[in-house]
Parts: C-alpha cells; structure tokens; sequence
C-alpha cells in the first residue's frame, strides 16, 4: 500500500463525523435560527432581501445548469 494512500485512509478514519452531539445543544441551535432569520429580515430594506434573494437563485441554477 502507498504511504499517501495510508495517510488518506487515517485520516478519513479520524474525521469521519462520529462526535457526538447533546440533545440540548441541538435544540438551542435550532431556537437560534428560528429567532434569527425572521429578526434579520425585519432590520434590512426590501431591496436588499430582494438583492440577496436574486443572488441566492442564480448560485442554485449556475450549480444545477453546470452539471
């Protein structure tokens, strides 16, 4: 086996995504973002939140045409 292949594998093994999470943080994570798109779209003009949604569109259809 290549020594970069060996690496590559303990890597993948260490990062795999396997930690563990509190129901608890969970849960205030998602009262944070219940709280916080609402208050943001309150404190920006229509334009803007219109600005950003036309961004927001055209990154989906670039990302969708391109493949």
């Amino acid at each position: 086996m290549d020594l970069n292949v060996r690496a590559f594998r303990v890597v993948q093994e260490a990062t795999r995504g396997d930690v563990p999470t509190s129901d608890a943080k969970k849960a205030a994570s998602s009262k944070g973002g219940l709280i916080g798109g609402p208050s943001r779209a309150k404190s920006i003009s229509r334009e803007r939140r219109v600005e950003i949604a036309k961004k927001a569109s055209r990154a989906r259809w670039k990302k969708s045409v391109a493949q």
